[in-house]
Order: structure tokens, then sequence, then C-alpha cells
């Protein structure tokens, strides 16, 4: 539903009164400003229409920093709480933007979800096996270069998960393009003309720089500055890429050297992922045993419960990984590697809908603040050589 310049609604309206009254009244008060980009951003905007509020919500980086230092947070009348409802805002975004809405917002509602939807692809991946390969193919000892394809052959295995592949980019890219033409507010609007505006966004992203809380380090789980969350979400974060760089070294070894897995445990792609596949474990260990000491008040209960599915379900994809690794030459290859398959199925199939989406969101929205940046270190620079 078109809202201004072909912009739709995405939150709800009461949440956009709710949002405006708080964020205005820190635009007054201005202590929180070098906590995070969120307080530079929001003061270089005097009002704050849907889009702005959409943006704010996924800059911020739920460091909880702000709520501690707050003035006017609860019990005061005021009653600001700027995590908890830029948090309701992000959970919001998550089922506005994807596609399709219906299959968004049940997606990311329970976690009972997001595990159905991991058996269901397991036990899809199992029974095309048997029905394809038998079971005795299925339990029997298989060894040598091309012994996975001797359970699942490579057509099968390539075809649903290049489409998969696609449907999950697709539907990313699509949000992605709503997201940044919704927040694309008259007041802020920049032009992406520099490279700089990139590169200081992909620093911003790759060093995680705004989950230290204005320097010490978020105030989370509890009260007390730490930089734990920001560790276990950086082995996250480049655990997936060393899983990546796997992927695409055995893609390079198979389809340009003619080697077929399974590599050699020192090879390029079992090291990066082995490597990978544990920094994700212990940074989704880490991450989960956060969540029960920290106030479940400051987040908005689906994201909560969007964050822990998409943890888990992290968690059973990398230790399925390492089981197929450790049983390749043994009879329980064959199911080990139908329920890796199945659970990497529902990653891809639930990624643009759960909390892997919100990097695609905060990417978006750290790039509109660097140009927002760079285009207000343009102005001064401008003031100045006037002066």
């Amino acid at each position: 539903m078109a809202w201004h310049e072909g912009k739709r609604h995405v939150l709800e309206l009461p949440l956009v009164s709710e949002a405006r009254r708080q964020l205005d009244i820190c635009n007054a008060c201005r202590y929180c400003e070098g906590l995070c980009a969120v307080f530079p951003a929001l003061e270089r905007r005097s009002f704050f229409n849907e889009g702005d509020i959409t943006y704010l919500a996924s800059l911020c980086h739920d460091c909880r920093s702000c709520f501690d230092v707050c003035p006017f947070a609860p019990p005061h009348e005021l009653a600001v709480d700027i995590p908890k409802v830029l948090s309701t805002v992000r959970e919001q975004t998550h089922s506005g933007y994807a596609w399709p809405g219906w299959l968004a917002r049940r997606v990311d509602r329970r976690l009972s979800w997001a595990l159905a939807l991991a058996l269901a692809a397991v036990l899809f991946v199992v029974a095309a096996t048997i029905v394809g390969s038998g079971v005795d193919r299925l339990f029997a000892v298989h060894s040598g270069p091309g012994s996975f394809y001797e359970v699942v052959p490579w057509l099968a295995m390539m075809l649903p998960f290049m489409a998969l592949s696609l449907v999950a980019l697709a539907v990313m890219l699509q949000a992605a393009v709503r997201f940044w033409r919704d927040t694309d507010s008259s007041e802020s609007a920049q032009p992406l003309r520099e490279f700089g505006s990139f590169a200081r966004a992909a620093r911003d992203a790759a060093t995680l720089r705004y989950l230290r809380g204005g320097g010490p380090g978020c105030n989370y789980p509890d009260e007390r500055p730490n930089m734990r969350r920001r560790i276990y979400h950086s082995l996250v974060f480049y655990g997936f890429i060393s899983a990546f760089i796997a992927t695409v070294a055995a893609a390079i070894i198979q389809d340009f050297f003619g080697e077929l897995p399974p590599y050699p445990f020192f090879s390029v792609p079992v090291i990066f992922g082995s490597v990978g596949g544990a920094a994700m474990i212990i940074g989704c260990i880490g991450l989960l045993m956060l969540k029960p000491r920290s106030d479940p008040d400051r987040i908005a209960p689906r994201l909560r419960t969007m964050d822990i599915a998409f943890l888990v379900v992290l968690i059973l994809v990398n230790v399925s990984g390492f089981a197929v690794l450790f049983l390749r030459e043994t009879a329980a290859m064959g199911i080990s590697l139908n329920i890796h398959l199945g659970l990497v199925a529902a990653l891809y199939i639930s990624m643009p809908y759960g909390k892997f989406a919100h990097a695609i969101y905060r990417s978006m929205a750290l790039l509109r603040n660097s140009s927002e940046l760079r285009q207000e270190q343009q102005a001064e620079r401008t003031a100045d050589a006037g002066a």
C-alpha cells in the first residue's frame, strides 16, 4: 500500500507513532550521540517518516548501551526504550519486505517452524535418495573420489541446490531493493557515486564496528559492557565466509581440475570448511548462551525466536557437515550426507525470511549511513573552503 512517492506501508501505524515519539525525544536530548551510528543518523533528520524509522532500526546493532545510559528510560514517565522499539521495527521489516509475505510471516513466527522445516527437508532428501538409489546404496560403504555421488547423483545434488540458491538470492535482492527505495528519505537522499561509500560500509560490516557500544562493548547480556557478543558474531560471520571459500574451492577443483569429492583432510576445501564450521558452531553456541541472561523486555519476542531458530539450524548444519567428514569411509556416510543436505536445504529455504535476511537490511543501512557521512563531510569541506 503506497504511503508517499510510491513507497509502501511496512510498519503498523501505532508502532510508527511510538517510534517517532521516542526518536524525537532522543533528537532533543542527544546524550547518546557518541554510542553508535544510530544517533548521529537521527540527528541529521528533523522529522521521521516510516522509511527513516525502518532505516534507523536496521542501523541499530542492538548493543543496548543507550538504554542503560538513557535518563528517560523506564520507569521514567517518558519511557524511552530505543532497543525495544527498534527491535519491533526490525521484526515487522522481515515479514514486510520478504516475498511472499504469507511465508515470511509464518517462517519467523515460531522456533517450531524452523525445526519442522529442517526435519521435513531431511526426510524429503532421504526419501528421494531411497527412491532414486535404493536403501542398499544409502547404507553401503562408499570410498574414493566420487563416493558422495554414488549415494546422491551429481545432478540430483546440484540442480535443486542451484535452484534454491537462485530463488533465495532473488528474494533477498528484491527485499534489498524495496528496503533501499523505502528508506530513501527526501531529507537524506544521496546518490551513490563514490567508491568510498561502499568501502566505509564494507569496513563497518566486516569489523562489526557498532557492536562496540561506544567503545567498551555491548551492554549485553547485562549492564556490564563486554566484547563477548562481538566476538561470537565475528566467529559466525567469518566462519560463514570461510565455509563459502571452501565451497567455491571445491567447485573449482571439481569443475576445472576434474577431481571429485571427498577431498583429503589437508586440502583447501576441507581446511576452510572445517575452520569455518568450527567457528560457526562456537559462535552460535556462545550467542545462544547469552540469550537466557539478556533482558527479554529489550527485544521483540518474535525477533528473539528468529535469532534462536537461525542459530540452532546453523549449528545443526555444521555438526552434520562434520559428521559427513568423519564418517565418509563408513556405512553411515550415506545417511549423514542426506541429513546434511536436508539441513542445508532448510537453511536455504528459510534464509530470505529468517535472521540471515537482516544482514541484507543492515548492510543497506550501513551503506546509506556511509553515503550520508560522506555527504556531510563534503558539505563541511565546502563550508570551510568558503570561509
